[in-house]
């Protein structure tokens, strides 16, 4: 318990304020910590990747590694339905990791990569839970100003940081692949960014795939003779 005291104490002393991202403030966000159900819910994830297969979410990286995300129902209904229809759709296929601070997170979700950008469907009602946030959890991102404010943004801990409990809505947990995410490049953004290549679920069997889409050159239209 002092061990973790210690840890949120020092989570506190660094403090980053863009949208729609996570925030090390949030332990100060009391009103919101008061509104969680104080419900039980399993705390460990199952990591054999044959079982439950549609709650698994792989993410093939530009990196060529690919990660495997155990998703929560449990935990989050909601949040987990989004996510799963937004992969179906094609919708984070050639999104890059916007935002990714060693010994914090790495962020993505945003198809404009600005860290503003998210889906066309409506925000989502917070749902959050009692679990840490701890290497390997994987959560939404929402502005720091509404806790309803989650729409497509995710981010994945590289550390524990408990400072985020009950603050923001925790919905899975790396089961495989953590070395992959270690290897997503770090930067605010990132000078040369990891991309999810394809992001599909383990039930739909897709193969995985690491190479980015060939860029065409432009065709050059040869000018017109002056008269």
């Amino acid at each position: 318990m002092l061990t973790r005291s210690f840890v949120a104490a020092l989570a506190l002393l660094t403090v980053v304020a863009p949208p729609a991202f996570a925030q090390d403030e949030a332990l100060q966000d009391e009103a919101v910590t008061a509104q969680v159900p104080q419900t039980r819910m399993p705390l460990a994830v199952n990591a054999d990747m044959t079982q439950d297969q549609e709650n698994i979410l792989f993410l093939d990286l530009s990196n060529g590694k690919r990660v495997a995300i155990r998703l929560m129902p449990l935990w989050a209904p909601k949040h987990v339905e989004r996510i799963k229809y937004l992969t179906r759709e094609g919708f984070y296929d050639g999104v890059l990791f916007h935002r990714v601070i060693d010994g914090f997170m790495a962020q993505t979700g945003d198809p404009t990569g600005t860290g503003r950008g998210g889906s066309e469907l409506p925000d989502l009602e917070a749902e959050f839970n009692v679990l840490p946030h701890v290497r390997g959890t994987v959560a939404m991102a929402r502005t720091a100003s509404d806790k309803n404010s989650a729409n497509s943004q995710f981010f994945i801990m590289f550390y524990p940081r408990f400072s985020l409990d009950r603050n923001y809505t925790n919905f899975g947990r790396v089961i495989s692949g953590m070395d992959a995410v270690d290897a997503i490049t770090r930067g605010e953004p990132p000078a040369n960014p990891t991309v999810i290549v394809q992001a599909s679920i383990a039930a739909d069997n897709k193969p995985p795939k690491f190479d980015l889409p060939v860029q065409q050159p432009a065709v050059q239209v040869p000018a017109l003779p002056a008269n």
